[in-house]
C-alpha cells in the first residue's frame, strides 16, 4: 500500500477539462456517426471527469455537457415535427446550425481553459 497521496498536476488538469469540448467538436464537424455516438460516449466522459479530484475540471466537464446535451435535446422537436424530404433537403441546415452554436462555444471555453490558472491538485487518500 502507499501512504503517499497522489498528485494530479495542473498540466493534467487543464487538458482533461478540455477532454469534452474536444469530443463536442468532433461530434459536429463530423456529424455522422460521431454525433451520434458521442451521446452515448459523453455520458461515460462525464461520469468520468465530473467528480475530478481538482474541481475546476467536474465544472468545465458539465459545461460542455450543457452545451452538447442543449443543442441535442433541441434536435429532438425539430427532428419531431421535420417533413418527411427534410434529410434530403436540409440536412446541411440542420448541420450548419449545429456547428454555428456549438463550435464558438466549445472553442470560448477551451480558450477560457487555456487562460486559467491551474494549480496541482492532490487526491484524496481513499480507505
Amino acid at each position: 500500500m502507499q501512504n503517499d497521496p497522489q498528485v494530479v498536476t495542473a498540466e493534467s488538469a487543464s487538458k482533461t477539462a478540455k477532454l469534452f469540448y474536444y469530443g463536442n467538436l468532433l461530434a459536429v464537424l463530423i456529424p455522422f456517426p460521431v454525433f451520434i455516438l458521442w451521446f452515448g460516449a459523453g455520458i461515460l466522459v462525464y461520469a468520468m471527469l465530473r467528480h475530478h479530484p481538482n474541481p475546476r475540471v467536474g465544472y468545465y466537464t458539465q459545461i460542455a455537457t450543457y452545451h452538447y446535451y442543449g443543442l441535442a435535446g433541441g434536435l429532438v422537436p425539430i427532428l419531431t415535427f421535420a417533413p418527411g424530404d427534410f434529410f434530403v433537403n436540409w440536412w446541411w441546415a440542420l448541420w450548419l446550425t449545429c456547428v454555428v452554436v456549438l463550435v464558438p462555444l466549445s472553442i470560448r471555453q477551451i480558450l477560457r481553459i487555456n487562460r486559467e490558472a491551474w494549480q496541482d491538485t492532490v487526491k484524496p487518500l481513499s480507505h
